[in-house]
């Protein structure tokens, strides 16, 4: 009887080391594994400018129609003038486009680009994908928004 107890013992303690070991696993994994990055701020794919994008208003809404502003500086810091961008997305768990068809509809100056159409029609995770041509070339970008 004795020799049963060992072997559950065993047992135990090595599925305690095994959820020990996933567990610090886990919790060493960079942030972007764990969920999308939601920076509001960073460099295009290839490097040509580094765009931040925020809503005109300070908040976040779901359901209704807002404005973003996109604002693009070159690599050097400098503001990025007369740029054609195009804006898709939608969510990419879903599997499905965004409600509306958002589009830079103002330059407001000083690199920024008003956003016009932007709906989140519900909860999870949304991207925004942003096709950028200028005097610089063309580059393209991608915003997480999580509601």
């Amino acid at each position: 009887m004795a020799s049963v107890w060992r072997y559950i013992l065993a047992g135990l303690g090595l599925a305690a080391l095994l959820a020990g070991i996933l567990a610090a696993v886990y919790l060493t994994l960079p942030q972007s594994a764990v969920g999308p990055d939601t920076s509001r701020s960073k460099k295009t794919q290839n490097g040509l400018f580094v765009a931040s994008f925020e809503p005109e208003r300070g908040v976040v809404r779901q359901g209704d129609l807002q404005s973003w502003v996109l604002t693009l500086k070159t690599a050097a810091g400098a503001p990025v003038e007369g740029a054609a961008i195009a804006v898709s997305g939608g969510m990419p768990q879903h599997d499905h486009g965004l409600p509306t068809s958002p589009q830079a509809t103002d330059y407001l100056g000083d690199g920024r680009y008003r956003i016009d159409g932007i709906k989140f029609t519900m909860s999870g995770w949304w991207q925004l994908h942003f096709s950028i041509s200028a005097a610089a070339g063309s580059d393209s970008v991608a915003f997480n928004i999580v509601l």
